[in-house]
């Protein structure tokens, strides 16, 4: 068993993420399927069933470092590390979302596209949840797609195929939906892929730390969250919802692909100042 474990590490990497994902959902399915019959609440059932899927996901993560690469620090390797280093970059890359987020909507606030309001809920409750909601997504995300998916990618190819595959991955299994919602949100695509880019150079930016990904896909959806939920703004009518964005979805409007250009072409010009 432990023959063949150690030989999976020498097949293809297609067949490697294969097994992989054939593994994860051998075990995740018999514990989730019960749950999708005794609770009834849909909200309640997706929460219980994501977290389920993403704790057997680090469970299987360390056996596969274990025994198919015999590295039991695997999640490490992968740039997730208790370091000082590491938090700053995280909080760096909180700042550098948020930041990003309230520059956009200030932008579009200025040229009369989109006007401030009060907030209509208790707003720093707001924060904090958005701040957590952040903070899990972008570590679930940057954990699976730059940290396993990343390093499967760079062990088989050379790094700007790994860079393109993993972003566009990135961007493509957001779009498992049905088919009219996938018309519908497919403006988002282009600045999904150039998320996913911008993360990967980041993490090359940071010498292989997974901080500032997370932090900075934290805080896009920290900022988002907080002026979505918020109810902090109304869009005046003035431009199409194609330039500020599909649904009040800043990344499904020109203006959230402008911003994300941007904010890709700073950070790969940081990561080619500072190579690896």
């Amino acid at each position: 068993m432990k023959k063949n474990l150690v030989r999976l590490a020498e097949r293809p990497a297609p067949i490697r993420l294969g097994s992989f994902i054939l593994s994860l959902l051998l075990l995740w399915l018999p514990l989730a399927a019960p749950i999708y019959f005794l609770v009834h609440d849909s909200n309640l059932e997706s929460i219980l069933t994501l977290v389920l899927l993403y704790l057997i996901f680090i469970f299987l993560l360390r056996l596969w470092g274990k025994y198919v690469y015999q590295q039991p620090q695997i999640l490490r390797h992968y740039g997730l590390e208790v370091t000082r280093q590491n938090g700053m970059d995280l909080l760096r890359g909180l700042a550098m979302g948020i930041i990003n987020i309230l520059i956009l909507f200030g932008v579009e606030s200025l040229l009369g596209w989109l006007v401030w309001q009060q907030p209509k809920v208790f707003l720093l409750k707001v924060i904090l949840e958005g701040l957590l909601v952040g903070l899990g997504i972008g570590f679930a995300e940057e954990l699976l797609f730059r940290g396993w998916l990343l390093d499967e990618l760079q062990r088989d190819y050379s790094p700007r195929v790994a860079l393109w595959t993993d972003a566009t991955a990135f961007a493509t299994l957001h779009f498992i939906k049905p088919l009219e919602a996938i018309i519908h949100t497919l403006p988002q695509f282009p600045a999904l892929v150039l998320l996913g880019l911008t993360q990967v150079w980041g993490k090359r930016w940071r010498r292989g730390r997974l901080g500032l990904p997370i932090g900075l896909h934290g805080g896009f959806v920290w900022g988002y969250y907080i002026i979505n939920v918020g109810k902090l703004v109304k869009y005046s009518g003035q431009v199409p919802d194609w330039v500020t964005g599909v649904n009040n979805n800043p990344l499904q409007g020109v203006m959230g692909v402008l911003l994300m250009s941007v904010l890709a072409l700073w950070i790969r010009g940081r990561t080619e100042r500072s190579p690896l």
